[in-house]
């Protein structure tokens, strides 16, 4: 599959740097020497964290080439790596990740592995996005389904996420301090187009890169369609998207 495109990602900014920016903000009361940003992305959420947290040695790691490349030429000033999760040597202060565990594996075993990464009083502190239900996805899948074009060599990427309550289980198997919460956010679009473009680099990708630039055209202007129909136009012009995320922080004790 295609690697993530930055520049598309970045379009909505804001938006996704959001999370991050709560996330952080729930834990400021921490003083950590060292940070690791796991799936850092283009950099936008290390940035929170190096607001949030000056002193802290701080560092981003990412397995997508254009997103690490993205992170360097915009954040010269912060170490950021090219790696996966099991490439993560050396304990940390916290351990923050914003929307990216969903694309790892076994969460039963990676979140104990990532409390084991933690020096004592050390936390960790994940968002993980929980949009299934949102009518955007749901209209993606049946449109592809309904579809001419053949998306049987689309490859998609395998979203690991659990239940609220088994988060609950794994963390009180580690720690005893821990919390657990959602927010849905409702973002503000200026038109349907938009929402299109929301999507365009993440849950589009696999679909996409099935199709040629004219066949491309035509199955964005059927979602557009669809899209259309389900979502309506807010008094002011704007369209709603909203959005269900999950959150989680953990402090491993002795």
């Amino acid at each position: 599959m295609s690697d993530w495109n930055s520049d598309l990602y970045l379009k909505f900014e804001k938006q996704r740097t959001q999370p991050a920016l709560d996330l952080a903000k729930r834990i400021d009361h921490h003083d950590p020497a060292e940070i690791v940003d796991l799936g850092c992305g283009p950099g936008n959420s290390t940035a929170v964290l190096r607001s949030v947290f000056p002193k802290a040695m701080l560092k981003g790691i990412d397995n997508s080439p254009n997103m690490i490349e993205k992170a360097k030429k915009a954040h010269p000033d912060i170490e950021f790596n090219l790696g996966d999760v099991q490439d993560l040597n050396g304990k940390y202060d916290l351990i923050f990740s914003n929307a990216c565990l969903q694309w790892i594996p076994d969460h039963k075993q990676l979140l104990p592995y990532l409390m084991d990464k933690l020096n004592m009083g050390g936390i960790l502190a994940v968002q993980i996005p929980m949009n299934e239900n949102e009518p955007l996805f749901k209209i993606i899948k049946e449109t592809a389904k309904n579809s001419p074009f053949d998306f049987s060599r689309a490859y998609f990427e395998k979203n690991s996420i659990l239940a609220p309550e088994e988060y609950y289980d794994i963390l009180s198997g580690c720690t005893s301090d821990f919390d657990i919460w959602e927010t849905v956010y409702y973002h503000d679009m200026p038109s349907h187009d938009e929402l299109i473009n929301w999507v365009r680099g993440t849950r589009l990708r696999p679909y996409l890169d099935c199709l040629n630039d004219a066949d491309k055209k035509i199955f964005e202007a059927e979602l557009l369609k669809n899209v259309r129909e389900q979502y309506a136009v807010m008094n002011n012009g704007n369209v709603i998207l909203k959005f269900r995320r999950l959150f989680f922080t953990a402090t491993k004790l002795d």
